[in-house]
């Protein structure tokens, strides 16, 4: 059982909130907060799961990682380009429940190989995807989460982000057998969420939205104003 599918599935929110330090084009996201706040603000937000940005230009570090798991009960993603099975086992090691895997950087056989290291140590691949054809590539997708950077890695993910990539792309992650897709990157106010969420994807990864926004509280709100009626008859 893959502990970060059932957090999201069985959420009353399905985000994945994220902590990272920096933005694509190096500005500051935490604003004089530390750590410790970030996470604290999500527990009490009720946050599904936890992604932390350990990749260097955006101002991480494997020590971010363990930081956060220390700090959140909730399952935590590793957010890197990983490409090895030393990255994955160091990801156990730190506490990670899932771990990033970008379809667009590794061959189809580096990506199965790397599925079943994760898979095999226990850790949910969360594996992103920009395209059908990566989506075919994805050996064992009912036990991996299968995401859609509505942004391009290509230019650094500097771009604002396309949403219509997610709206395109939910029928071939269904048709894959995920029993998690999720829309990841460029999710920029309440309303766009609502929109996915209604739209059918069983988890939302938000990060520079939140870290920015005057309150996280007020735009989990707004979410939840913007969703449907059978959303709130669920206890919304």
């Amino acid at each position: 059982m893959s502990v970060f599918i059932e957090a999201l599935l069985e959420a009353r929110r399905p985000l994945i909130m994220e902590v990272k330090r920096r933005d694509p084009h190096g500005n500051d996201l935490m604003g004089g907060r530390t750590v410790a706040e970030v996470v604290a603000h999500y527990e009490t937000a009720g946050a599904a799961c936890v992604s932390v940005v350990t990749g260097r230009w955006f101002g991480g570090t494997p020590e971010l990682l363990r930081e956060v798991v220390d700090r959140t009960g909730k399952p935590v993603l590793q957010k890197d380009f990983i490409t090895r099975r030393d990255h994955i086992q160091q990801a156990r090691r730190c506490g990670a429940a899932a771990v990033l895997l970008t379809a667009g950087l590794l061959t189809r056989s580096s990506l199965a190989n790397l599925i079943d290291a994760a898979l095999s140590l226990e850790l949910t691949p969360f594996v992103e995807i920009t395209s059908e054809d990566e989506i075919t590539g994805i050996t064992s997708a009912s036990q991996c989460v299968i995401a859609v950077n509505n942004k391009d890695i290509k230019t650094g993910e500097r771009d604002t982000g396309d949403l219509t990539r997610s709206e395109r792309m939910l029928p071939f992650l269904r048709a894959s057998g995920t029993r998690a897709p999720v829309s990841a990157s460029g999710i920029d106010t309440p309303e766009t969420a609502a929109r996915l969420a209604d739209l059918g994807y069983a988890g939302l990864l938000v990060g520079t939205a939140l870290l920015r926004a005057p309150s996280v509280g007020d735009w989990l709100d707004a979410f939840d104003n913007s969703r449907t009626t059978e959303f709130a008859r669920k206890g919304a």
